[in-house]
């Protein structure tokens, strides 16, 4: 009789309906986030903050930290995924230094000053740096053009533009082999896209090294930067005696695979088939996984948002570290980086040795994208720069970041015409299903202190929905942009016009 009612069941319930019956074995969840790296993170600790315990932590890997990742290679320990506090020293304090100072981060001072010094021919040597200086200089105006042309739209209500529309503007285009490696060292080192697609009124100027100051540190540490994580973590989760995060709230190897919402809450599977139901969940997934097919959210998220999410840029940022039985590139005092200027752009143009960070380790750090890099064509460009009798590397590491289902990619760029409308529309909730992520910050989009920042500001929307039932999200209208490029010149348009014919005087 008990399996005869059973199947009976099971026939007349709806797939939901089963899903909701299972799931209601817990029906005292207030918020499931989705993701444990930094912004899921932040955002449990600042629900927590307000009283909202009763939250449920799902995370894909078998870590917390996200694309803040660390691994060993040859003995050490290195990070594959961010690995800078950019933004120190300026007239506010980067939270994010704030931590690593606090819990004693082993952090090295990037200094940049000697590039000129450093600069390698395709083939050939090292440019004179009288030579370099001036291109430097060169790149040096040319960007500070870019950040006034910037000021300048914004003020006046003008349409995006990229950061190369805004180099023809100025009359100077990189093409000469240095002019290019100095280019990608400016704009893709830091954005990890070229300037033709990179948005100009969104990033110049950085807010990052406006508000936090134009320092960097480099992170070298075995317990990794994914310690800041842990940090946050430790503040609201349950530890051991040993300091092992054990709190039921986290669960790591929970894939999420679908989000069911509607307005009565939610109901999240993962992929070992377990259920759990909430009132709210706040989905902490890159824009990049938000752009593939990984969560399934039912029914579909309405097009307005799925239009905002598709439209921001998912970067891939490859460092690719490299070990060799002996040193033969320059160390000490103004040597750790040095460019390398090949006639195709972007081409293993940005280098470090490690030697203040590893001390005897050997060890080359190189930037390139996209994820095509090969041993082979690593050890043509360093022959170049020093020589065809230099060893072989004994060890190499590419990570993977594109392949990876559960980031596919490093971090997000802010590309031309996405305004901070549709910045809004990626940030704005779609019923119960609220959204957070380095993507969300409204300034500080692609930073460890951005991933931070935006769990904070989210946690925030969704208190005041949950704890006081103020639950609209306002996005404010599209601004009105005048696009015809012939208009009649007002004498509201002369401070544009008038930086475009100044630079094209000088």
């Amino acid at each position: 009789m008990v399996l005869v009612l059973l199947i009976v069941l099971v026939t007349f319930l709806s797939l939901n309906d089963l899903l909701e019956t299972v799931a209601a074995r817990d029906p005292t969840l207030t918020v499931i986030i989705v993701g444990a790296g930094m912004s899921g993170i932040s955002t449990a600790k600042t629900l927590s903050d307000a009283g909202i315990k009763n939250i449920l932590i799902l995370e894909g890997t078998d870590r917390i930290g996200g694309p803040i990742k660390k691994t060993k290679f040859s003995g050490l320990s290195v990070e594959v995924g961010a690995n800078w506090v950019e933004g120190v020293n300026g007239k506010e304090v980067n939270p994010i230094w704030t931590m690593a100072n606090h819990i004693g981060l082993k952090t090295y001072y990037s200094d940049y000053d000697h590039l000129p010094a450093n600069t390698y021919k395709h083939m050939g040597g090292v440019y004179e740096k009288s030579i370099a200086q001036k291109a430097y200089d060169t790149a040096d105006g040319i960007s500070e053009f870019s950040k006034n042309l910037s000021v300048a739209l914004t003020s006046e209500r003008k349409e995006d533009i990229s950061i190369l529309a805004s180099q023809r503007l100025g009359s100077h285009v990189p093409s000469t082999p240095l002019e290019m490696a100095i280019d990608y060292y400016t704009y893709d080192y830091e954005f990890g896209e070229p300037p033709r697609v990179t948005s100009l009124q969104n990033t110049e100027p950085l807010p990052t090294f406006t508000n936090f100051g134009e320092d960097l540190y480099f992170v070298a540490d075995s317990r990794g930067y994914e310690s800041v994580v842990h940090y946050v973590a430790k503040q609201f989760l349950t530890t051991n005696k040993a300091g092992d995060i054990i709190d039921p709230r986290l669960k790591l190897n929970k894939a999420v695979t679908e989000i069911q919402y509607s307005r009565s809450g939610v109901v999240v599977k993962t992929e070992d088939g377990s259920v759990y139901k909430a009132a709210y969940v706040m989905v902490s997934a890159s824009v990049g996984v938000l752009q593939t097919k990984l969560i399934n959210f039912v029914p579909d998220l309405p097009a307005w948002k799925l239009l905002a999410i598709y439209q921001f840029d998912m970067s891939v940022y490859t460092k690719i570290f490299l070990k060799f039985p002996h040193k033969f590139w320059p160390t000490g005092n103004g040597t750790e980086f040095f460019i390398y200027a090949h006639e195709k752009r972007g081409y293993y143009p940005i280098w470090q040795q490690l030697e203040n960070q590893y001390p005897g380790a050997n060890c080359l750090l190189v930037t390139q994208q996209p994820e095509s890099a090969t041993k082979a064509e690593i050890m043509e460009v360093l022959r170049n720069m020093f020589g065809k009798n230099i060893p072989d590397a004994t060890d190499i590491l590419i990570p993977k970041w594109w392949s990876d289902r559960f980031y596919k990619g490093t971090f997000s760029n802010w590309p031309i015409g996405v305004t901070r409308y549709e910045y809004d529309q990626i940030r704005a909730p779609v019923g119960r299903v609220y959204f957070t992520g380095e993507h969300t910050s409204e300034h500080y989009n692609g930073y460890v202190h951005g991933a931070y920042l935006a769990g904070i500001d989210s946690a925030n929307i969704l208190i005041k929905c949950a704890k006081w039932k103020l639950c609209t999200y306002n996005v404010n209208p599209k601004r009105d942009i005048n696009l015809n490029a012939n208009a009649t010149r007002t004498s509201n348009d002369l401070t544009y016009w008038q930086l475009h014919e100044k630079q094209l005087r000088e």
